[in-house]
């Protein structure tokens, strides 16, 4: 028996030696380096130099302004379609449901690189959305180059990829859900818009602010849509913090920079998710 009480330990070892090799380390590792800076082939500690320079740095700033708009704007539209879409496929009268369902969540496993080309190709001054768009008699959109559509560019590409992805999470919350109370609205007069708000939405609330906390870190984290789609143009209009991370560490080569920046994200993430816990009346 004294042998035997170590050998979970023995299991366990491996993987909480990886997890702070990979994890843990490069936590401590990046905090520390967000307050130095290199000086002659070296790092130099100095201080809270770098979170003071955020507050100046206007690229920093439009980031954080440009990051907050697409958040603000994507995160609630697409928590509302999922919403609606994971209602719709829940309902017994549906034909087909395992190829809409599969149909819907296709776009959350295809390839950031290969879905944010086929965008910039869809949103071309000569693009197929725009062909389309000429057959009502509209002007040509620029999409890509303008501040206000490339912003809208990259809402409706994260739309259209991540939309399915919430559908499930909230399809299989929706299982959990008994036909009785459905049924006893539907005797009380209670019509199906009713029941999604009366019903469906309260019973889902855990759910709904698991997505949104997830939806909230992974907007505050963009960057692979602005990489592929814009490059953070026109005029930083679409630069977003993770893209300017990139850019401070792996261009300008400022790593002690970029981990601050981080850091500043962490402590962004942090704040909105109490906010959001706050706001549902979760404690």
């Amino acid at each position: 028996m004294n042998k035997t009480k170590y050998f979970p330990y023995v299991f366990v070892g491996p993987a909480v030696v990886l997890f702070a090799l990979f994890t843990v380390y490069p936590i401590i590792a990046s905090l520390l380096l967000s307050f130095k800076t290199m000086e002659q082939g070296e790092y130099v500690f100095i201080g809270l130099d770098n979170y003071i320079r955020l507050v100046n740095d206007q690229i920093f700033l439009k980031a954080l302004g440009n990051t907050f708009i697409i958040f603000i704007i994507q995160v609630p539209l697409m928590i509302l379609l999922a919403l609606i879409l994971a209602s719709a496929l829940n309902s017994q009268l549906l034909k087909l449901k395992g190829f809409f369902r599969v149909s819907f969540f296709l776009p959350a496993v295809t390839s950031l690189v290969a879905y944010s080309i086929l965008f910039s190709i869809m949103l071309q001054e000569e693009g197929v959305i725009n062909s389309f768009l000429g057959f009502f008699g509209i002007e040509a959109i620029q999409w890509l180059s303008t501040p206000f559509w490339a912003k809208a560019s990259i809402i409706i590409a994260m739309t259209w990829r991540w939309t399915g992805y919430n559908m499930v999470i909230f399809l299989a919350a929706l299982q959990n859900i008994s036909e009785d109370m459905y049924e006893a609205a539907s005797l009380d007069g209670a019509g199906k818009i009713r029941q999604f708000f009366s019903i469906t939405v309260p019973q889902l609330k855990p759910v709904i602010l698991f997505a949104a906390i997830l939806s909230t870190i992974g907007t505050l984290q963009l960057f692979d849509e602005p990489f592929n789609l814009t490059k953070g143009g026109p005029a930083d209009s679409t630069m977003s913090l993770g893209l300017y991370i990139y850019q401070s560490g792996f261009e300008y080569f400022d790593f002690g920079y970029a981990s601050a920046i981080a850091y500043a994200v962490v402590v962004l993430v942090a704040i909105l998710t109490f906010i959001q816990f706050k706001v549902t009346g979760d404690k």
